[in-house]
């Protein structure tokens, strides 16, 4: 009787155990199923604040568990693709102090100056303790001008007096057309003339527009590299396959990868680059483009004079205005050809080609010589507390004064004279 009674309470409870078995395994399995699938589409930061997927957790254990759950059924990683690339951006923002969930381009250079302090610091920490990680060093140097700028731009849109940008490029195109003709006016970059056309137009709500966008852009940016190079220093070269095996990348970025851990200085190097050329093409070329395109003029001459203001932090760079400078050939009055030079872009920087242009000849080399051959005084500066080297960095607001140096810096040279002195 005894055992009997114990026997039927084993069986009770054995019924129980499974039961709840039954009933935990499928709530677990509806769980993940939730999370499959998921399409990106706050992938490039356009689509609001946050991560990826509005429905994606932010808590990182949960979703490495999501992930091991997925991996230990045998999901096919590209069911798990926003899963994966989620888990990755949560631990690199939580290793840069920023909270993801709240994290807003469009609410201003102000509400993500930390944002921006924090992003940069941890590239440059990345590349302070690993050599091989060049393209965010590169990425924490170039942030201090960005960051500064950004600052100009929001500070222009609330005290500055844009119709001075304005009258600073009339007189430049009056000073050329002076001393050229209006044949030379017509070679001036379009951005110089879109500056004396759009600049009293440009309102505050046009700049704060253009700089979310531009903060939408850093934050693509970080969301797509960081990632990866978390995952890079964390798990290796196979969390990496893991990413490709998603379709978060193609095989080129893989390769890129596998050079940047080659140990060699020359695959390191290529390495590199192809991550920089993702970064600005893949990454943000369209949106510069639309940038660029905004409100025609505005767009135009707002582009060419952030760029025309830059002044790199990397040692060695030339700023833009003196990369591909203005140099129009025209006839003089007495018949003779001449060349009219002046200290500004002859480019925007906001079109690709010519962007890549600019950052394969003076970037890329004069970082990487940086590296293998001045790398005390490169990382003293990257030890610089961030904060110093963004508020070093504010070009914009002397932009009137940039137009009216390139205008006393203007030259004509009869060619022959230039060629007797060549």
């Amino acid at each position: 009787m005894r055992i009997g009674i114990l026997l039927r309470a084993a069986v009770v409870l054995l019924a129980a155990a499974v039961g709840l078995g039954l009933a935990t395994a499928p709530a677990a399995a509806d769980e993940l199923d939730r999370y499959l699938d998921l399409p990106l589409v706050n992938r490039n930061a356009e689509a609001g604040p946050g991560g990826v997927h509005p429905d994606l957790p932010y808590d990182a254990a949960q979703l490495r568990g999501l992930l091991d759950q997925a991996r230990s059924q045998g999901v096919a990683p590209t069911r798990y693709a926003a899963l994966l690339y989620q888990y990755w951006l949560v631990d690199s923002t939580n290793k840069a102090g920023i909270d993801l969930r709240s994290w807003n381009p469009r609410d201003g250079v102000e509400a993500n100056r930390q944002n921006l302090i924090k992003s940069y610091r941890y590239y440059e920490d990345l590349q302070l303790a690993h050599r091989e990680l060049q393209w965010a060093g590169m990425g924490g140097q170039v942030g201090a001008d960005f960051g500064g700028g950004l600052l100009d731009f929001e500070l222009m849109s609330t005290i500055y007096s844009l119709p001075g940008l304005s009258e600073s490029a009339r007189g430049v195109i009056g000073a050329v057309e002076q001393a050229a003709g209006p044949q030379a006016v017509a070679m001036l970059p379009a951005g110089l003339a879109a500056l004396a056309e759009a600049g009293p137009q440009i309102t505050p709500e046009d700049l704060h527009y253009i700089i979310g966008m531009i903060l939408v852009m850093q934050k693509n940016i970080f969301s797509d590299l960081m990632p990866m190079h978390d995952a890079y220093v964390t798990e290796g070269l196979p969390a990496l396959e893991e990413f490709q095996a998603a379709g978060l990348f193609g095989a080129d970025i893989m390769n890129a990868w596998r050079d940047v851990a080659s140990g060699d200085q020359t695959r390191i190097a290529a390495g590199n680059a192809t991550l920089l050329r993702r970064e600005q093409d893949w990454a943000i070329g369209a949106q510069w483009d639309h940038v660029r395109a905004y409100k025609g003029a505005v767009g135009e001459a707002i582009t060419y004079v952030s760029g025309a203001a830059g002044s790199p932090s990397v040692a060695g760079v030339a700023p833009p205005r003196e990369f591909n400078p203005v140099r129009i050939p025209f006839t003089m009055a007495d018949g003779r050809p001449a060349l009219l030079t002046m200290p500004l872009p002859d480019w925007n920087w906001s079109v690709l080609d010519a962007r890549w242009d600019y950052i394969t000849t003076e970037l890329l080399p004069k970082y990487k010589w940086q590296v293998e051959n001045n790398w005390p005084a490169l990382e003293a500066v990257m030890r610089t507390p961030y904060e110093v080297q963004m508020e070093s960095h504010r070009p914009l607001l002397n932009i009137p004064q940039l137009l009216d140096s390139a205008i006393r810096e203007m030259q004509v040279t009869p060619v022959g004279a230039e060629m007797a002195v060549n």
